[in-house]
């Protein structure tokens, strides 16, 4: 089982970050942090990197659930997806497969969830 899910597209990263957070949103999922790697390995360590963005998912709805099935998920939330610049005019854009990730928690109730969020980020993905 993969840990991720991933598409290529032929746009801009720029218009990448803006499919992705209204696809996002489609799915009921906000932002909560948005970290751009390029920009902090530069600032960090004076390295250049390409255009790099990791975006925290939540949707509130199933994070609670979760946090209710397990009191330490915290730990493994919000649902990372990155938006990287493969060249020119093409990006990338990858999601965490949650199901991968809970495999490591011993919790029956965790699995129901996070294939319901497996799907709703899958189709986030794949609607780009």
């Amino acid at each position: 089982m993969s840990y991720y899910f991933s598409k290529r597209i032929k746009v801009s990263f720029e218009e990448a970050i803006d499919r992705v957070t209204a696809s996002l949103k489609d799915e009921s999922f906000g932002i909560l942090t948005e970290i751009d790697v390029k920009e902090t390995l530069k600032k960090k360590l004076d390295v250049d990197f390409h255009k790099y963005k990791i975006l925290g998912a939540c949707n509130p709805p199933f994070a609670y659930k979760a946090l209710q099935a397990e009191d330490k998920i915290g730990t493994m939330l919000p649902c990372n997806v990155i938006v990287q610049e493969i060249s020119e005019g093409e990006a990338e854009v990858a999601a965490v497969n949650p199901l991968a990730s809970m495999k490591a928690i011993e919790n029956p109730e965790l699995s129901d969830i996070a294939s319901q969020v497996k799907e709703k980020l899958q189709r986030v993905v794949e609607s780009l």
